[in-house]
């Protein structure tokens, strides 16, 4: 818990000092009795305000590196920290939220890569903890936020569903979800490719689940793969992406939208700073994949989409929004008006859960009898 507890107090320093930037910027704003739109004034305040300004952020400053001294002094090597689901869940969301901060200042709290079993950290190259270590394998993505072991609700786990009833050893990715979509999926491809290199068995067959973000981190791990000549994609026969924003999340282009009104006046701008604490993970969701543009040429070999909506059918009235809540149905299904950035996949590979949540799409019955009957068709 000592590092949490450093990890915390930077993160409490920030926060001061972040706030006496955002007051400063709006009392110099004021003072220099600037027009509603236009640019801020570059220069801090000076005189006694800007003393007092300085004050605040050396204080705050000056009583954070005394916390982190004094706890680095309890902190060894040896000690082993033991987490809960609870610690677990609330480290997941700061990292969702502040990642890309968090690794980019060597904080503690910062989640590094890694493959999981049953919760415990997984060594490459030798035999995992968990029950079975077959020659093949599935590997579960969780998405923004969130964890490894946040795919159970009620004792039911998908994949330890999927992988009872087809004979697979389930592992579980964690990671920041923070960081660039890109970079996340150019580690997991490494990650994979070294799991295939020095599993105890040869592997003859790899499945991956991605829900949400992780389905984004999929898919840029596949494209990494075959651009570096990697070899795990042809031991994986299935992908399945769950409610993954393969084109873009509305809410966060909305969200950017709003931080760019906001930037257009000197007296509102100081508050942009708010909006752009939202870390590089977040900010990609709003393209999606969508940048690319020869998605309509990408190897879609073994690819099945699956779609949330809170709609109870089809045939519900348009007064509720066709979605999960977060990820439009479309966008879920890889579908678009221009060809170059639809998925090319039948209708057979694309399917939808009525009456659910985005993140009931972890743990929905819906969910499991889909992607058992696609794994049963071969």
């Amino acid at each position: 818990m000592l590092r949490e507890a450093r990890g915390l107090s930077r993160l409490a320093v920030e926060a001061v000092t972040g706030a006496t930037d955002i007051a400063e910027d709006l009392h110099r704003t004021i003072l220099s009795l600037a027009p509603v739109v236009g640019r801020i004034p570059d220069v801090r305040a000076g005189g006694l305000t800007g003393m007092i300004y300085r004050s605040v952020r050396g204080i705050a400053r000056a009583t954070g590196t005394g916390i982190d001294v004094v706890l680095s002094s309890f902190e060894t090597s040896s000690q082993k920290e033991r987490g809960s689901p609870r610690r677990d869940a609330l480290l997941a969301a700061l990292n969702g939220v502040v990642g890309d901060h968090l690794e980019a200042s060597g904080s503690p709290l910062a989640i590094p890569m890694r493959l999981r079993c049953e919760g415990r950290d997984l060594a490459i190259g030798t035999p995992p903890l968990c029950a079975g270590s077959g020659s093949r394998l599935l590997v579960m993505v969780h998405g923004l936020c969130m964890n490894d072991l946040q795919w159970r609700k009620h004792e039911r786990e998908l994949g330890a569903v999927l992988a009872d009833g087809f004979g697979f050893t389930p592992l579980h990715l964690h990671y920041n979800t923070g960081l660039a979509i890109e970079r996340n999926g150019e580690a997991f491809a490494l990650l994979l490719q070294d799991l295939v290199d020095s599993w105890p068995q040869e592997v003859k067959e790899l499945v991956i689940v991605g829900h949400s973000m992780g389905g984004l981190v999929t898919q840029s791990a596949w494209r990494h793969a075959h651009a570096t000549g990697q070899r795990w994609p042809a031991l994986t026969s299935k992908r399945f992406y769950l409610g993954s924003p393969l084109q873009g999340a509305p809410l966060e282009r909305s969200g950017e939208w709003f931080n760019r009104v906001l930037g257009g006046s000197p007296y509102l701008a100081p508050f942009t700073r708010l909006g752009n604490l939202r870390s590089q993970g977040i900010k990609d969701l709003r393209h999606g994949i969508g940048t690319d543009r020869r998605i309509g040429t990408q190897d879609t070999r073994g690819l099945h989409l699956i779609a949330a909506s809170r709609r109870a059918s089809p045939k519900t009235r348009m007064r509720t929004p066709a979605g999960d809540g977060l990820v439009p149905v479309d966008s879920a299904l890889g579908r678009h008006h221009s060809p170059a950035r639809a998925f090319p996949l039948s209708e057979r590979r694309r399917h939808v859960i009525w009456e659910c949540s985005h993140l009931d799409l972890l743990w929905h019955p819906g969910v499991h009898e889909c992607l058992a009957q696609w794994m049963r068709q071969g």
